[in-house]
């Protein structure tokens, strides 16, 4: 006969509950990373509202629409964007008004055209030069930088738009005073000086040749200078070549790119010093970023408007000739999205 076990009837001990380490780690993994995401967020958005509030809106910035040329579908994508330094110099003001607005006091001493294709690899800048003698329409043939004090930008960009027969997308101004701030924010910048020079003035400065650094207040005797050189502007156009591609440089950079306290005095610094067009906003210029990210400063191409040399205006003022030769091939290269080839076949002036 068989008998029950006295232990038959005994409770059970309860299993251990199975540890969830897999779980636990990825609920801690995604915290982390939602934490650092809402940190990129509140960063990225700290630098749209610096830029947003402390540049100047251009208003007007462009001409009519019915003034505009087309852009063509070889060209569906590009973007040009029309560069002016303005310079106020010791003694006088860096605000002369409404910069859409025609002023006398206004002036643009430095202009060039980015040219950033659709695949966003390559970025080709071209500088004009302010003396180059040009029709601005409605007043004339007259140095294209005076196109600003007799309309504003608007004029200014009709005046570019008219010389090339292309569409500007965006206009953007920089005070020289700027210079200063965003060479100091980026640490310096190295540039490769081809000719050792003094600057004019009491507190003239030593550029020695060959590779020099700058600092905010070099870099602006550098940009600047013109009168210590025997092909005076020629010479100037092509400092301020460097030394943007210096910028360039530094900004591409991945030291840039990764210190966020560096990126934010960039933007802090450059911001009040800028007017652009009411549509380069923050979201236009992180869009433009965000597809020029393999860019590096071999990338960026400079070279300057072709043009005939120094000559004499009808008036009896000293000129640039512009090639109109040179102009009609680029106006070409503008229009089917070959600019790089047309710069690639082209000796630089």
């Amino acid at each position: 006969m068989t008998t029950q076990n006295d232990y038959d009837d005994a409770p059970r001990p309860r299993e251990p509950k199975r540890r969830r380490p897999l779980r636990t780690t990825v609920l801690v993994l995604l915290g982390v990373v939602l934490a650092l995401a809402a940190l990129v967020a509140g960063y990225v958005i700290s630098l749209a509202v610096a830029f947003e509030t402390r540049t100047t809106t251009i208003e007007p910035a462009f001409p009519d629409a019915s003034t505009r040329p087309e852009r063509t579908a070889a060209a569906e994508g590009a973007m040009n964007i029309l560069l002016m330094g303005s310079d106020a110099r010791p003694g006088e003001s860096a605000d002369a008004g409404n910069p859409g607005e025609g002023s006398a006091d206004t002036r643009s001493d430095t202009m060039m055209l980015l040219h950033i294709p659709e695949d966003r690899q390559t970025v080709y800048v071209m500088s004009i030069m302010r003396d180059t003698w040009t029709e601005i329409p409605g007043h004339g043939d007259n140095k294209i930088n005076a196109a600003i004090a007799l309309g504003g930008v608007p004029l200014v960009v009709q005046t570019v738009e008219t010389m090339f027969d292309a569409p500007v997308d965006h206009v953007v101004m920089l005070d020289f005073e700027g210079f200063k701030g965003l060479t100091d924010a980026l640490g310096g910048v190295t540039v490769d000086n081809p000719i050792a020079f003094r600057s004019e003035g009491t507190e003239g400065e030593e550029f020695q040749q060959g590779s020099i650094t700058l600092d905010g207040e070099s870099a602006l005797k550098f940009v600047r200078e013109r009168q210590a050189f025997s092909d005076g502007d020629y010479q100037r156009v092509q400092n301020q070549q460097l030394f943007i591609k210096g910028v360039m440089s530094e900004l591409l950079s991945t030291e840039t790119f990764t210190n966020p306290v560096r990126l934010s005095r960039v933007v802090n610094e450059i911001s009040p010093y800028l007017s652009v067009d009411e549509d380069f906003d923050a979201v236009t210029l992180g869009s433009l970023a965000l597809g020029m990210r393999q860019v590096r400063s071999d990338d960026v191409v400079f070279f300057t408007l072709p043009n005939l040399g120094v000559g004499t205006a009808p008036d009896g003022q000293s000129i640039v000739v512009k090639d109109d030769e040179a102009i009609g091939r680029i106006a070409e290269a503008l229009d089917q999205g070959t600019l790089g080839e047309y710069v690639a076949s082209t000796p630089a002036q």
